[in-house]
């Protein structure tokens, strides 16, 4: 007997915890169980090929929007070779409206519904010839009893399971050396004490944690081994207080300097307490993510989440404040009673707030969330494939979500990526309208033919100048220099835009402070730049009467934006000691 688990991920630095965590459950049945991962950027012919080699008698998928097409026609093609191989399905993709599953997807021979690690333990008995002796006994799944796919199969759905006891679900990365260079996730509760309509995690209201004495011997393995990053992918992390605050204790403690630890938290839950813990982080042990998604108070009540504003802004101050933790906020354009106008306004108020990336995310109406089940009142047009991304609504238009859609690309591309961080610190300080400074950058690129285009970094300069030019809002010679510095406080570029001066010009200056080669580059300028710490500035530089030159150490970066150390050279022939910029 073998069964094969297969994961189709986003990126392959992502590891698939819902394959690893079923297998961990199933030890008993470990030599019929094999593991197969791949990505969405290998051909599914690929995929498809691998797969049939290995020659499972019973094939699983793990289904997500970002894989669920994947995964549909690889089955069908699969099922056409190896009719009598049942195909099981499971995750939040296949979860709900089951029948209608059955009907469109004739490869699929059953669904595990729901949490899968029980389930998926009693399936692989019952394939192994253990108990039990009937799939009807099986809670939590549905399949198909009769002639498979040729229109008279019944499909049978037993009841629900019980939901599970998260201690007594295995560690699954003992053998952490196959997931090198890879994200670990890591589950240390499961369901929400909160309703958001639009997220499938409302829908499990049973809030259950991991003994803590379990999460931290599980924690210790993950920074003994010196992973790079550590995912929670608990919903709302610090819902209990004394639960994150167990952890969070515990990794400062344990701290090897190496390890990276991600949260989705609630910042207007965080009390004085944690905040002052959270202030005595090594710089990048910890990130935040912190969905916002509106400051529209009636579209917050009406998608039932709960969140005060004023608090998530003063938490977010207090963490900037002490520019340890990196911190991640999220909007959703596409809501219940939030238009156009009133969508750009929680854009400015959370843009505001300078977090060090912004996503700007659109509603994605997912099956089985109260969203979903009230579409029609909210008059809500969206794709009908994954990701079922929002297209209009009774409160927005298709045309304003295009435009939304630009600002959205522009925000990724010269803030999100960091690259560009003083150019938009400068810029911040002559357009005070964040949004429409990034709806008429969009439109700049859309108008002349450069959008879906794989611009390089220097290119992305050109086309930034060539706007302001348009715009006349800003003078060009600063533009050009605060745009090379960008260059050089993120890499040692081995290509100089068109504007920057002959390194020939100051080599001399060079060979005496780059004693290091490609670890370090001096560059001069006419301008002071904003710092690290001035998150905004009012005012812009004025231009020096003499240049000075800016060391950039690329072995001190800094721990959260990866940046350049950096150092100004007052006078270059006497002060060798120069000024740290900080």
């Amino acid at each position: 007997m073998k069964i094969l688990l297969t994961a189709i991920n986003a990126k392959y630095i992502h590891s698939n915890l819902a394959v690893y965590s079923l297998l961990a459950y199933a030890k008993e049945n470990r030599a019929a169980i094999e593991i197969a991962e791949y990505t969405i950027n290998h051909r599914r012919e690929y995929i498809l090929q691998e797969i049939y080699k290995i020659k499972p008698d019973v094939l699983c998928f793990s289904c997500y929007i970002w894989n669920y097409e994947y995964v549909c026609q690889i089955a069908a093609e699969f099922h056409k070779l190896r009719p009598d191989t049942p195909i099981w399905v499971g995750g939040p993709e296949v979860s709900y409206e089951i029948e209608k599953l059955f009907s469109e997807h004739p490869a699929f021979y059953g669904v595990m519904i729901g949490e899968g690690e029980k389930t998926f333990l009693r399936l692989t008995n019952y394939y192994c010839r253990k108990e039990p002796l009937d799939l009807s006994e099986i809670p939590g799944i549905a399949y198909r009893k009769g002639y498979r796919g040729k229109g008279a199969d019944q499909i049978v759905q037993t009841l629900p399971g019980e939901p599970l006891n998260m201690n007594e679900i295995p560690f699954c990365y003992d053998h952490i050396e196959d997931f090198s260079n890879r994200i670990i996730y890591y589950e240390s509760s499961r369901g929400c004490p909160f309703s958001c309509s639009y997220c499938l995690s409302s829908i499990d209201r049973h809030l259950r944690f991991r003994d803590i004495e379990l999460v931290k011997k599980d924690l210790l393995f993950l920074i003994e081994k010196e992973v790079p990053q550590v995912k929670f992918v608990d919903r709302t992390f610090n819902c209990s207080h004394s639960h994150a605050m167990e952890i969070w204790r515990f990794i400062k403690e344990k701290d090897r300097g190496m390890t990276n630890f991600h949260f989705e938290i609630a910042a207007d839950l965080l009390t004085e307490e944690e905040l002052e813990l959270l202030s005595g982080f090594r710089p990048g042990l910890v990130q935040f993510e912190i969905g916002v998604q509106s400051t529209n108070p009636a579209t917050i009540a009406e998608i039932h989440r709960t969140m005060g504003l004023s608090a998530v802004s003063s938490a977010v101050a207090l963490i900037q404040k002490a520019g340890n933790i990196h911190i991640h906020l999220d909007l959703i354009a596409g809501l219940p009673y939030e238009g156009y106008e009133r969508f750009a306004r929680s854009f400015r108020d959370i843009y505001a707030l300078k977090p060090d990336q912004l996503q700007l995310g659109f509603l994605k109406v997912l099956k089985g969330s109260y969203m979903y089940e009230h579409r029609a009142e909210y008059g809500i047009l969206y794709g009908d494939r994954p990701p079922y991304e929002v297209m209009q609504t009774k409160w927005i238009s298709y045309d304003e979500i295009l435009k939304i859609k630009l600002v959205e690309e522009m925000l990724e591309v010269y803030y999100n990526s960091g690259q560009f961080e003083v150019t938009m610190k400068l810029l911040d300080a002559v357009y005070a309208d964040s949004f429409a400074f990034f709806l008429s950058l969009g439109q700049f690129y859309e108008r002349n033919g450069y959008l879906d285009r794989n611009h390089s970094r220097i290119k992305r300069c050109e086309l930034l100048l060539e706007f302001l030019k348009e715009e006349g809002k800003i003078s060009e010679d600063l533009m050009q220099e605060s745009l090379l510095y960008d260059l050089y406080y993120r890499e040692n570029m081995k290509s100089r835009p068109y504007w920057a001066k002959n390194p020939a010009e100051f080599a001399k200056i060079s060979r005496l402070y780059c004693k290091k080669g490609k670890t370090s580059h001096i560059e001069p300028f006419f301008y002071h730049f904003p710092t690290k710490n001035q998150r905004t500035i009012t005012n812009l530089p004025e231009r020096l009467t003499k240049e000075i030159y800016v060391l950039f150490e690329y072995e001190k970066r800094d721990a959260l934006t990866h940046q350049a150390g950096v150092t100004e050279i007052r006078d270059q022939e006497e002060d060798r000691n120069g000024k740290t910029h900080e």
